[in-house]
Formats: C-alpha cells, sequence, structure tokens
C-alpha cells in the first residue's frame, strides 16, 4: 500500500477501494497494524464470520477494534475507512449528509460516524519560540452578525447567540484553536500562555484585552484595525485571519450549522488538517498509525 503524498504519486480513493475492497482486508489490516510486533504474530487467524483473531496453538482471542471508532459498530470497515479518507481530504469538511448518501446508512449513523472520526483530530500543540511570530485573534461563530454589539456594562464584544474562539497561529508553521466563554482577558491570557512559548514575537490586533501581554513578558506588537491600518511591515494577523476564512466558509458551505457544545470538534478537524498539510504521508496513513494505533483519544 502507498500513502506517499509525493509530487507525482497520488493515493486516490481508487486506491483505497483495492486495498481494502472489503471488511476482511480492512480487518487484517489493523490487525497487522496494531499487533504485528507481538510474538507469535503469525499464528493468528481471523475467525469466519466474526472480527476477532484467534492465536491457532494457545487458543488466544484479539479484536483489532477494541479501543477504537470502530467499536461495537456494526458498520462496514469499507465506509469507515472511505469516510476516514474522505476527512482526510477534504478542506471544507464532510457532512453527516454525505456520509448518509454516499454510504446509503441513516443519518443517525452518519453523523455518529462523523462524530467519532473528529475525536481524532484533536491537535493542540505549543508554538513559537525564539525568532517565531505567533499572530492571536478571535473571532465568533453562529448567531445573526447583527447580534454583535459592544457592552455598554463591560466594553466587551457581547455575542448574543454566538460562540466565541480564539486562535494563534505561528507563521509558516501550526495553528491551535479554543473555544472560550468570552473575550474576558480572563479567558484570552491562559491560553496564551499555556500555548504560546514566552520568547515569541505576538501580533495581534488593538482590542484591550491583549494588552498586557508585554507585562507578561511577550514582545508584543499590535495592527489598528479600528483605524483601517491592516499591514504595517510584517505586523499584520492576516494568517490567522485566513485561517479563520477557511473554517468559517467551511462551516457555512458544509456544515451550515453548528452547535456550541460540539464546536471544539469541529475546529479540531481544520486544525488538523492545517497543521498537517505538509505531511510527507497521506493523512489518511497518518490518522490510522498516529491517532487510532496509538488510542491518543480513549
Amino acid at each position: 500500500m502507498i500513502f506517499t503524498r509525493k509530487k507525482f504519486v497520488k493515493y486516490t480513493i481508487q486506491d483505497l477501494r483495492k486495498d481494502f475492497p472489503d471488511n476482511e482486508s480492512c480487518l487484517k489490516y489493523l490487525f497487522k497494524l496494531f499487533y504485528g510486533h507481538i510474538p507469535d504474530f503469525d499464528k493468528y487467524y481471523l475467525i469466519k464470520g466474526r472480527k476477532e483473531f484467534v492465536h491457532s496453538i494457545t487458543g488466544e482471542h484479539i479484536s483489532p477494534l477494541a479501543n477504537t471508532i470502530f467499536h461495537k459498530s456494526s458498520t462496514d470497515l469499507t465506509n469507515w475507512f472511505e469516510a476516514i479518507y474522505k476527512f482526510a481530504n477534504s478542506r471544507n469538511g464532510v457532512s453527516a449528509m454525505e456520509l448518509m448518501r454516499d454510504f446509503g446508512v441513516t443519518y443517525k449513523t452518519a453523523w455518529r460516524m462523523a462524530k467519532q472520526i473528529r475525536t481524532l483530530f484533536e491537535d493542540s500543540p505549543a508554538i513559537g519560540g525564539e525568532d517565531k511570530t505567533v499572530e492571536i485573534d478571535e473571532m465568533y461563530i453562529g448567531g445573526s452578525e447583527s447580534n454583535k454589539h459592544q457592552s455598554k456594562k463591560t466594553g466587551n464584544l457581547a455575542t448574543q447567540g454566538k460562540t466565541t474562539v480564539i486562535g494563534a497561529v505561528e507563521r509558516e508553521n501550526k495553528v491551535i484553536t479554543r473555544v472560550i466563554d468570552d473575550t474576558t482577558s480572563s479567558n484570552i491570557k491562559p491560553f496564551i500562555r499555556g500555548k504560546v512559548d514566552i520568547k515569541s514575537r505576538v501580533i495581534t490586533d488593538e482590542y484591550k484585552g491583549y494588552k498586557d501581554l508585554k507585562y507578561q513578558g511577550y514582545s508584543h506588537r499590535t495592527i489598528n484595525h479600528s483605524q483601517g491600518e491592516y499591514v504595517n511591515g510584517s505586523i499584520h494577523t492576516n494568517t490567522i485571519e485566513g485561517f479563520w476564512s477557511l473554517v468559517k466558509n467551511g462551516i457555512a458551505g458544509t456544515y451550515r450549522m453548528v452547535s456550541p457544545k460540539y464546536l471544539q470538534t469541529y475546529l479540531n478537524e481544520f486544525t488538523f488538517r492545517y497543521n498537517h498539510q505538509h505531511s510527507k504521508s497521506h493523512l489518511f496513513d497518518f490518522i490510522l498509525n498516529n491517532r487510532i494505533k496509538n488510542n491518543l483519544v480513549f
């Protein structure tokens, strides 16, 4: 199987279907992936009609689906593999309606598949460092734009019907995002201190929630959007704003509307693809090897 992302070699959906034409081929692949290192691996065989392998001498049973998103699912593994492939290759996400149509399953099943696959995408690396530039910005998802207004009581942006998100991106590297309660400094600063290296050069807009960053030890520069300033040499937040556009367009075009309860998982999906866009292996392979194999979410 070739999962390379080199310039002239691609792993297509046709390749996927050739490599995994049935549930048995999927099970054997997962078993080798997860348990290929154990003694007497070659003495295990797949029990016909079941999703377990048994040792030919000791009778020991092993299920390669245990502790994975496939556990106790009656959906064909070929559908699961193809759904993961779709998520790995999509730019704007994959809706439950799309999975329902493609696989002929119920909407409930399709929604559960999508929800389970998104649990694999949590990606929250620390970013920044010496000689690194990190852009930080917040955005609001959901509700009507007219519901966003300045609060007379606090001076912060009140966001009735909206969910507040903060993000930070290291230029030419990775992005992190987090759903927060509001844009007060008590929510913004812990996020920054926890994820952005203190040696970083930090760039934000002039919002007052960021004003004390220099006293926290960061080299802090601002761009004054309220005065129509968007670029001042290397001082700008265009990178994080570009990522926000990707997220907003994906949600609006693919998902239409996202519940605040699950918004972080959707953000994780977009963040994951952004952070691994230059991976040398195909993201389908990366997900199987680094997220499912290592049980990072269970």
